[in-house]
């Protein structure tokens, strides 16, 4: 079950391997990579976060904010960038015992409905990693078009843990 804690590991300075489909919605489509740096922050007392997301390559700068609900024990995702300057609609869901996490949403992209998944795993006290997938089938089926692989930049960051 999650708790309010359950993104400490994330907070402090990490870089960033992005590997993101050129097409979201098409099986067939190649692959961009690029780099980034990210800094995740504590809010709340940990109940809530925030990190920003700085991408040279590409020319954006991107932010995650991540909320606790204390009565759901359920974490809320809300996505932004600095080209829409909009927040996405949200993605809900909690971390099982195994440290991975899934999180889902609607939404729609290229004019079309899609359920949204990002998961989180591989989490320890210098790696993560973040995946989203899109489902045009109400989940019955999932087309991976996004990941990131995060590095801790520094290894001492006040907060930062492993999870079990």
């Amino acid at each position: 079950m999650s708790t309010a804690h359950d993104f400490d590991f994330f907070f402090g300075e990490w870089d960033v391997a992005h590997r993101r489909r050129r097409a979201f919605l098409d099986p067939d489509s190649g692959w961009d990579e690029f780099g980034a740096t990210s800094s995740c922050r504590p809010l709340f007392g940990g109940a809530a976060n925030i990190d920003e997301m700085v991408v040279p390559a590409q020319g954006w700068t991107g932010l995650t904010l991540r909320l606790f609900d204390p009565v759901t024990r359920l974490w809320s995702l809300h996505w932004s960038t600095d080209r829409t300057g909009r927040l996405f609609p949200p993605v809900t869901g909690q971390f099982a015992k195994d440290g991975y996490g899934e999180f889902f949403g609607d939404d729609t992209h290229d004019g079309k409905d899609v359920r949204v998944r990002f998961a989180w795993s591989g989490i320890s006290a210098t790696t993560a990693r973040w995946e989203q997938a899109f489902s045009v089938d109400e989940g019955a089926t999932w087309l991976a078009n996004w990941s990131m692989d995060f590095t801790r930049r520094t290894a001492e960051v006040a907060g930062a843990r492993e999870l079990p």
